[in-house]
C-alpha cells in the first residue's frame, strides 16, 4: 500500500501508512499486549526504549539510519478490546496513530495499524520515497504476531484502562 499524502499546517505533507497482519491469539491477550509500550524494543525494529511515564505518557528512544531521536507521545484515546491512538508532542518525529484489533473468531485477531508520519530529514525522506516506512511497518506488525505467538498467546502484562478522545482535547 502506497502512502496517501496529508497536507500539513506548514504546507509540507505527511504520510499515511496503513498496515494489517492476523494474529494467532483472541482478541483481549493481543490488545492487552499492545498496551505494553516498554515491550515495544522487542518487536519493533529501531525502537530501543520506550518508558511508561504515566497512564498516557511515554517518553521514545527511536533509531532511524544511525540518528537516535527522543521524544514523549500522548495516548489519545484507547479503548480495551477495541483501539490505542496516540500523537507525538514536542520536539522530535511528528506522528500520529492508531492501532485498532478486530475479533476474527476465538482464537485469531487482525491488528491494523495506521500511522500518520511527517518524515523529518533527508534519509527520512528518501525512506518515505521507497516505502521503506511501508515495509518497516509491516515487519513491525509481522514481529509482534512472532511475538505473541511464540508466547502461546499470552501477554507480558496488561492495561484495561479507558482514555476518552474527548477529555483529551479539554486537557490542552
Amino acid at each position: 500500500m502506497r502512502h496517501t499524502p496529508i497536507a500539513k499546517e506548514r504546507g509540507s505533507f505527511m504520510s499515511t501508512v496503513t498496515k494489517s497482519v492476523d494474529v494467532e491469539a483472541d482478541v483481549t491477550t493481543v490488545y492487552n499486549q499492545w498496551t505494553q509500550f516498554t515491550q515495544f524494543p522487542r518487536f519493533m525494529d529501531g525502537v530501543e526504549r520506550i518508558d511508561q511515564l504515566d497512564d498516557t505518557h511515554t517518553h521514545w528512544r527511536i533509531n532511524v539510519a544511525g540518528v537516535t531521536r527522543e521524544f514523549d507521545a500522548t495516548i489519545t484515546e484507547q479503548h480495551p478490546d477495541e483501539r490505542v491512538a496516540w500523537a507525538s508532542n514536542g520536539d522530535g518525529p511528528n506522528h500520529a496513530g492508531v492501532a485498532t484489533v478486530h475479533r476474527i473468531d476465538d482464537r485469531h485477531t487482525r491488528v491494523t495499524v495506521q500511522m500518520d508520519i511527517d518524515p523529518d530529514g533527508f534519509v527520512e525522506n528518501v525512506a518515505d520515497k521507497l516505502g521503506i516506512l511501508d515495509r518497516r511497518v509491516q515487519g513491525d506488525l509481522d514481529r509482534f504476531k512472532t511475538f505473541i505467538e511464540q508466547r502461546d498467546g499470552a501477554e507480558t502484562g496488561e492495561w484495561r484502562g479507558d482514555v476518552d478522545r474527548a477529555a483529551q482535547h479539554t486537557e490542552k
